[in-house]
């Protein structure tokens, strides 16, 4: 399979925005190419794709207004012929600060599964190395050993069956939260590696845990017993739910990430009709979506998930809407 392009390009531009954000009256295009060592028409490329980026082509990056093309003058030129380029912001931190905190990690966890399942792809172990000094601020080779150590580390204690103690961010709800777990099945997503674990919850369920945010773990001497019925818990635990929405078509990568299966139904110029295949906790993961895709998106079954957008809208603001302590 190739590495797909956005994932070298999108792991570039922080470095190129880094650069433009020292120069705040702009650079010859052809000097930013030199300095970051690529072609001049292949950044050029670049910098427009992001200019005029369609959200689908980048993973949910919306079109930027930070980007401004001026002639050799200093006016506003024709982006496919400017010599000069430079960043416009409000703010004086520039440069990554540009991309979103949401946006890397969604790219760096799209590209980390990938690189798992094509550990030789040199490109793509390339671009995950930039994406993570970016994003972590630690040379990519240290975020590469803690994250196969923790894979490593739960696939031993779950053949061992091992209680494992792990200090986690959760996927769902704010905060870090500290737990012993009993690491039943490891499975690759989209999303990365996941752990489906014990003990069994209140609920009468296991639990699911991305290996991604896990901040640390370690196998403790205690020993568990997986749980009666532990086959039909697994297979509950990955149980799908069908839902049918309409999204706008840059709302695709949303649910490329989200769902487990996507089966286009039909489409139009400016949005597409598809059956979805959901895990839990499905109306959060519907409510992702509708904030995604926005007015267009439309919940056509079942019906009660049709609210599940604006229930998680209201839910966000009130959390963010509280004081910080």
């Amino acid at each position: 399979m190739a590495t797909p392009g956005y994932v070298s390009r999108i792991a570039r531009l922080p470095q190129v925005l880094a650069i433009l954000a020292e120069h705040r009256d702009g650079m010859p295009i052809a000097v930013l190419a030199a300095t970051v060592g690529v072609r001049e028409d292949e950044l050029r490329e670049d910098l427009l794709a992001y200019f005029t980026a369609d959200p689908i082509w980048t993973l949910g990056l919306s079109r930027p207004t930070t980007l401004e093309f001026l002639g050799p003058d200093g006016t506003e030129d024709d982006p496919n012929r400017a010599e000069l380029v430079r960043v416009i912001s409000d703010s004086d931190d520039l440069g990554v600060e540009l991309l979103d905190a949401d946006e890397l990690a969604l790219i760096h966890t799209a590209a980390m599964a990938l690189l798992d399942l094509q550990p030789d792809d040199e490109e793509l172990a390339s671009a995950v190395e930039v994406l993570t000094e970016t994003m972590l601020g630690v040379p990519a080779e240290e975020r590469r050993t803690w994250h196969d150590g923790v894979l490593s580390l739960m696939q031993d204690a779950a053949q061992a069956h091992r209680v494992v103690r792990i200090e986690y961010s959760r996927a769902w709800h704010a905060g870090v939260t500290e737990r012993e777990i009993h690491p039943l099945r490891l499975v690759q997503t989209r999303r990365g590696w996941e752990v489906d674990a014990g003990p069994v919850a209140a609920d009468g369920g296991l639990r699911t845990y991305l290996l991604g945010n896990v901040r640390s773990a370690e196998v403790l001497e205690e020993r568990f017993e997986p749980p009666p019925g532990v086959a039909d818990l697994l297979t509950e635990q990955r149980a799908l739910a069908e839902v049918r929405v309409q999204l706008p078509h840059e709302a695709r990568w949303a649910a490329d990430m989200y769902a487990e299966s996507v089966r286009v139904a039909d489409e139009d110029e400016s949005t597409f009709t598809a059956d979805l295949l959901l895990l839990e906790p499905v109306a959060w993961r519907v409510g992702l979506l509708a904030l995604v895709g926005g007015e267009e998106t439309r919940v056509l079954s079942p019906v009660d998930l049709i609210s599940a957008g604006p229930e998680l809208a209201r839910e966000l603001l009130a959390h963010h809407e509280q004081p910080v302590e």
